[in-house]
Formats: structure tokens, C-alpha cells, sequence
């Protein structure tokens, strides 16, 4: 599917750097390791990401979980301070919650389940997935103006500070 994200060079604003804060992740297993990994090279390859009333241009940006609020520390590429946006975590508990219990059958079913209910669990697991980035996204409303795959591989990256192990 094409996305309507950038890539470095297009113009607009765009990060070039994602930094997880390690103290924010707790141990997680090999199949999370693997969606992290894949979420933040995804993230660097292609995405939108507008702080509102800057110029485009290049960021990084810095996530980590404060006392329950997810923190988006944005730079520059060179680490140079841009803003910090803290949002509430609330309005996405439930989704978070319920996309950790269709992740561990969906991991569960790859390993011993038939094509068909591997792909029934995957199109639920999507699901949750696209909820949580849709809710993100009008969380970052007015904040970040960013594109759905955008959203939804940020999602990926705080549900990986949520992973309880």
C-alpha cells in the first residue's frame, strides 16, 4: 500500500532519528524486539512528522513513558532541543491492552495454528492496530501533524515501552 509519508529530501518535516528511552523498556521477548526493530527502521525510511508551528525539516525524536505520560523529546538531527510535547496515556490504556492480548495469540497461533486462524487473529491484531493509531493521531492533533503510517508505527514503539514482559 503507498503512503502519503516523506522521505529525507521531499521537504516538509520528517525525522531522521528515533531514540527509546531504555530505562522506559522493560525485558521483552524476541517477537517484540522484532516489531520494535522494524517499527523505527519503517519510521526512518518513510514518514510525516510536522511539529506544529515549525519549519519542515529534519527531527529526532526521543520517547519515553513519565509517570504514566508518554514524552515525545523533539531535536534537531544534532541533538539540539526543538519542543517537548508530554501526552496523556489514558485514552489509549484499553486499545494498548487489548492489542498486547491479540499479539500473544496471534505470536501463540504463528507457532502451531492453522493459515486460517493465524490470518483471523492478524486481521484483529490490525484492527487494534489502526484503533491506536487513530487515536494517537487526535492526540497529536494541533502538536505533530503526522500520516497514518506514521501513527501507526509510533504506536507500535509505545506499546513496546508498555510491554510489561
Amino acid at each position: 500500500m503507498a503512503s502519503n509519508g516523506k522521505k529525507a529530501g521531499e521537504g516538509g518535516g520528517h525525522l531522521v532519528a528515533i531514540n527509546l528511552d531504555e530505562s522506559s523498556i522493560r525485558r521483552s521477548t524476541p517477537d517484540i524486539d522484532h516489531e520494535r526493530a522494524i517499527a523505527i527502521y519503517d519510521l526512518i525510511e518513510e514518514n510525516r512528522f510536522e511539529p506544529e508551528g515549525l519549519p519542515g525539516g529534519e527531527y529526532a525524536l526521543g520517547l519515553s513513558i513519565q509517570e504514566q505520560r508518554l514524552v515525545m523529546d523533539i531535536t534537531s538531527p544534532d541533538g539540539t532541543p526543538v519542543t517537548t510535547h508530554v501526552l496523556s496515556l489514558t485514552p489509549l490504556r484499553k486499545v494498548i491492552r487489548d492489542y498486547f492480548m491479540v499479539c500473544e495469540s496471534y505470536y501463540e497461533a504463528i507457532r502451531q495454528a492453522s493459515p486460517s486462524r493465524i490470518e483471523a487473529i492478524d486481521m484483529g491484531r490490525r484492527g487494534l492496530h489502526d484503533e491506536g493509531s487513530q487515536i494517537l493521531r487526535e492526540r497529536l492533533d494541533g502538536k505533530i501533524g503526522v500520516d497514518h503510517d506514521t501513527a501507526r508505527r509510533l504506536f507500535t514503539l509505545i506499546c513496546v515501552l508498555h510491554w510489561k514482559g
